[in-house]
């Protein structure tokens, strides 16, 4: 099934956070099984990865499809099997423990199964968005978010991809979600090349500067949104969230690597949360209920799987009907 615009439209942004992402999935699911549909979608590491099948169309049955096509355990491919030698020995080399090539390969199999390869496929016109939105460059469903640590900045892709002497239109959708997907060390990081200049940059989980993109279809021209932005979110706020963005983090340490591990946290949390004290953002936001789910737990058990994209339907129901009543009384 593909997108029309019979449905209830918003845009969505999708908050990244590894495994806990299930969530995800099911809030997008409990949002299309009420009748919502998305022009535009954003997201961030496995948000990018959920964003690119809501871009592609999937309605709730696909994306149960899919996820029952996904093998978490694959996920953390090493290069040759042999636990911590080839983790150690893909640091060194690949500045990465596992290689991520079958996450990439799945994400291509499956989007093309929808008809959708490059961004060309994901190509929108839309004569009433916001001109900030509109130029050539930005007329796609879907944006992703990306980390350059060459060039130090934010990489909002296929927007970007002009910035390296790139078409968007022939980019690989899957190579711009697997780009995002980087956890750094983690994931081996990607390289984007300019074709005339030679330049090279590595690219990075976008997380790193921006998880949580849910100002970025804004209307910056000050017209009233033609409709709403819902974002997803997986992580808790800090200070409690410490614990999902910081390994061993409650363990006992010296203060100066616990203030190393707020620092960090920070850096990748903190742009986002305080952009949610502004104004009217919290309210355009369900959070999913991810405690006790790790970034990487890719061992996940079937029961505790079933029961996270459980609770990311439930956080989509609930954050409808709370809309809808705030609506009626406004």
């Amino acid at each position: 099934m593909t997108i029309t615009d019979t449905g209830r439209p918003a845009d969505l942004v999708l908050e990244g956070g590894g495994v806990k992402g299930l969530g995800t999935a099911g809030a997008v699911m409990g949002l299309l099984d009420a009748g919502w549909t998305f022009p535009r979608v954003a997201g961030t590491s496995v948000g990018a990865l959920a964003a690119a099948f809501a871009a592609a169309g999937a309605d709730s049955a696909t994306f149960g499809d899919v996820l029952r096509r996904l093998d978490l355990r694959r996920i953390p491919d090493r290069r040759v099997p042999l636990p911590l030698i080839s983790e150690g020995v893909s640091l060194f080399v690949g500045r990465g423990a596992y290689a991520g090539d079958w996450i990439h390969q799945w994400l291509t199999r499956e989007l093309e199964g929808l008809g959708v390869r490059t961004f060309a496929d994901l190509r929108r016109d839309d004569p009433g968005a916001d001109p900030a939105l509109s130029t050539p460059d930005h007329r796609y469903k879907l944006v992703v978010m990306a980390t350059d640590v060459t060039n130090g900045r934010l990489l909002r892709l296929p927007w970007d991809y002009p910035r390296f002497g790139l078409d968007p239109d022939e980019q690989l959708v899957a190579d711009a979600v697997r780009m995002s997907l980087s956890i750094p060390f983690y994931f081996e990081p990607r390289t984007l090349r300019n074709p005339v200049t030679g330049d090279e940059a590595t690219i990075v989980d976008g997380g790193v500067l921006s998880n949580f993109a849910i100002e970025i279809f804004d209307r910056t021209d000050g017209l009233e949104p033609r409709w709403p932005t819902f974002g997803v979110r997986l992580l808790p706020d800090l200070p409690a969230g410490l614990g999902d963005l910081v390994p061993f983090f409650g363990l006992p340490m010296f203060p100066p690597v616990r203030l190393l591990e707020q620092v960090v946290a920070t850096a990748l949390v903190g742009r986002d949360q305080t952009h949610l004290e502004r104004p009217g953002v919290r309210e355009r936001t369900m959070a999913v209920d991810t405690r006790g789910t790790s970034i990487t737990e890719f061992g996940i058990g079937a029961e505790k799987r079933r029961a996270l994209i459980g609770r990311g339907r439930q956080a989509a129901r609930e954050f409808l009907r709370n809309r809808e009543q705030q609506l009626v009384g406004s």
